[in-house]
């Protein structure tokens, strides 16, 4: 029986004549079909609600979440969890990424580490616990790396998510969340840096994102679980606390001060009218939650 090939390994008709078109005509054929994978994202929101819900359970448990991926898909995982602590302050222990081939994946191709199913495995046996969740990046959906790490997570009572573009994948039925974007094939035949990569890297953004807005790293659609590490940071800050309460910059920068470089304590505060030892005690009662410190405040 022939084998059947993954949507991303199939020759897009929109781009045979690819060698043969001007510089100008190649990249309108590259947008044109990028701009397919907005609308296939939104085809699978409904599976990312779960899969977000499932994230917060966790973290919330005091649990955590893994990415595990090979290559390119691997790379967007790395890159997802490295962006978390500097835009919400979240914990290195919350997203953990796994990369085939290691950390020295990340700079350079380590092709045959994608097809390493025992190493997978017993990546996710060393580092996975019961009530984590697993992430598993696969343009493909068959990536053996990506599978052994699923099957391992399973096996230890982790639930699982297969993040991939084939919305047919055989490992749909294996996992707690099948998320397949039907993304078609790539404008470079098996390229899958291209219009698959796009597509994980606005589902992981999006994933990530609203798992911060539900811990309640996120006040409106400002970040308030910031680290001034740095002058510009700081800056930030002020900024933040400034559009959040309309307050001139000398009252923000005053309110931060009294809160010891504090964000949430001193936006709380100063939304509130408390003291800063209320603001703090209010956020310790409502979970760390502005509008519910806010809530306990006005009561």
């Amino acid at each position: 029986m022939a084998r059947v090939s993954a949507p991303t390994e199939r020759r897009n008709p929109r781009s045979t004549d690819l060698d043969l078109m001007s510089t100008r005509d190649v990249l309108r054929v590259i947008n044109e079909d990028d701009r397919r994978v907005p609308a296939a994202v939104a085809n699978v929101l409904d599976e990312l609600v779960v899969a977000v819900d499932l994230a917060v359970t966790a973290l919330r448990a005091g649990r955590r979440v893994h990415y595990f991926g090979a290559g390119t898909s691997g790379r967007l995982g790395l890159l997802d969890a490295a962006e978390l602590a500097p835009t919400f302050n979240a914990p290195d222990r919350w997203f953990c990424a796994h990369l085939a081939g290691g950390p020295g994946a990340m700079l350079r191709a380590v092709e045959d580490a994608e097809d390493d199913e025992v190493g997978g495995e017993a990546e996710a046996r060393d580092c996975v616990r019961p009530g984590d969740l697993v992430v598993g990046l696969a343009a493909s959906g068959r990536t053996p790396y990506v599978l052994g790490a699923l099957r391992s997570a399973t096996g230890m009572g982790a639930d699982t998510v297969l993040l991939c573009a084939d919305p047919h994948a055989a490992a749909a039925r294996t996992v707690t969340v099948f998320i397949g974007v039907d993304t078609g094939p790539e404008v470079v035949t098996g390229s899958t840096r291209m219009k698959a990569a796009t597509a994980q890297k606005l589902v992981l953004n999006a994933f990530s994102t609203a798992a911060m807005v539900r811990l309640g790293r996120v006040y409106s659609n400002l970040m308030i679980d910031m680290v001034a590490t740095n002058a510009k940071l700081r800056g930030r800050m002020i900024s933040i606390l400034m559009e959040a309460t309309g307050c001139p910059e000398e009252v923000a920068q005053r309110a931060l001060t009294e809160a010891d470089g504090d964000l949430k304590a001193a936006l709380v505060a100063m939304l509130s009218g408390a003291a800063i030892a209320d603001a703090r005690a209010a956020l310790d009662r409502s979970a760390n939650q502005v509008r519910g410190a806010l809530a306990l405040l006005a009561g």
